[in-house]
């Protein structure tokens, strides 16, 4: 028998580990003959195009950031009836396939559920279809947090710590606005907080996406902090949303992908004119944009091992024909850090998402309350011992196999 592996969605720092993972588990089984892997996500199934992990350097994988296999944003038919689905069907069966890991976030999961419901209803039990978690905007339901979200946090805490010490230099008013991924969740936003734990200033605003955002309000936030006469540094949610729900620096018109999600960044440079107009101070924005979930030199080493603890676990629970389900994780202390392994019908995770308690927002609705910095800590700790090469760090690429 053989195996699949594929990715899909936004990569993380963290997606190849879960990768690794399943590669390594599977050479515990002398009846896994071959491990593939799907380039472009389910579009690789379909297209026929898939490789062989062979002799591959596991522990660069590893560290690797961004998706190895490449990624996807392919959504599958809601009819089970369409022809692409025994189209899939039959080519797995062709390879001898009979389980099939997908990883990623919301869009990744929808796949895993048509294509469990389509097995079940057509009685075919030979192949087992597992859903792995990932997201940095870790918005996933049936885990505590995602793999990919750890790493992406150390890198918002370190960058905001760094922009703090930039801005503080010059002893007079100013502004900087800092937008960061989260598209309907603010996890990711509220990791700006942790840039305080050494002793440093941090942002002295955090504005999460499940608030509703008040353009009058942030005004009069940002002209309090600057009576202090001090530089202020504010960290923005790219999905704020107005009280008619439309996001700020949006536009109506604005173009979906496959699963009807615009593209909500815009609020930074936004917000930044609108300061202009409204307040004599200098002000700039910036959009940390991609850098911030693919950044392999600053991951979170817990991050990176929960990632390829749940490749591995995925593995065992595909072996175990447990199709239709999704590994996950379940906190059950946080001092000391630890969790255990679980696993959900996906059923109760597509199409679904897991948002900031609102009660974990400060009642100014401005900042973040300490549970939610005391949520994100342990899972930004430990570092990876990056590999470099002519100055730069020496990263896997399928190119060389």
């Amino acid at each position: 028998m053989n195996i699949l592996v594929a990715q899909s969605g936004g990569p993380t720092a963290a997606i190849n580990a879960t990768i690794a993972g399943v590669i390594e588990e599977a050479q515990n089984y002398k009846k896994i003959k071959n491990v593939y892997g799907a380039l472009n996500g389910i579009e690789g199934v379909i297209n026929k195009n898939l490789v062989s992990f062979d002799e591959i350097d596991i522990e660069l994988l590893f560290k690797t950031p961004s998706s190895a296999l490449g990624s996807c944003r392919y959504k599958l038919p809601t009819d089970l009836d369409n022809e692409i689905y025994p189209k899939i069907i039959s080519y797995l069966k062709e390879k001898d396939i009979r389980c099939f890991i997908y990883v990623g976030g919301n869009d990744s999961m929808d796949t895993v559920l048509k294509l469990s419901n389509y097995c079940k209803k057509n009685k075919i039990e030979d192949i087992s279809i597992i859903g792995a978690p990932k997201t940095i905007d870790n918005d996933l339901m049936g885990t505590d947090h995602c793999p990919g979200f750890g790493s992406a946090a150390k890198y918002v805490a370190t960058t905001f710590l760094e922009l703090e010490k930039d801005c503080s230099v010059y002893n007079q008013p100013s502004l900087t606005l800092v937008e960061v991924m989260g598209r309907n969740s603010g996890w990711l936003i509220a990791a700006s907080a942790l840039s305080k734990l050494n002793g440093g200033e941090g942002p002295s605003l955090i504005y999460l996406c499940e608030e509703p955002f008040k353009e009058d309000r942030f005004l009069e936030d940002v002209g309090e902090k600057l009576t202090e006469g001090k530089p202020v540094l504010v960290a923005l949610s790219e999905g704020l949303k107005d009280l008619t729900g439309k996001y700020i620096g949006g536009s109506e018109s604005e173009k979906t992908d496959n699963f009807g999600h615009v593209n909500s960044a815009g609020a930074g440079k936004y917000l930044e004119n609108l300061v202009k107009k409204e307040m004599d101070v200098k002000v700039r924005s910036i959009e940390l944009n991609i850098m911030q979930r693919c950044s392999g030199h600053i991951t979170s080493k817990r991050d990176l091992d929960e990632s390829k603890m749940l490749g591995q676990e995925a593995l065992k629970l595909a072996l175990e024909n447990k199709s239709g389900r999704m590994v996950g994780l379940k906190r059950l202390t946080n001092i000391p850090y630890q969790v255990e392994v679980i696993n959900t019908s996906i059923q109760e995770i597509a199409n679904l998402e897991k948002k900031v308690p609102l009660k974990w927002i400060s009642s100014s609705k401005n900042y973040v309350e300490k549970e939610l910095i005391n949520y994100i800590k342990p899972l930004i700790e430990g570092e990876v011992e990056v590999d470099y090469e002519n100055g730069i760090p020496k990263y896997f690429s399928l190119k060389k196999y």
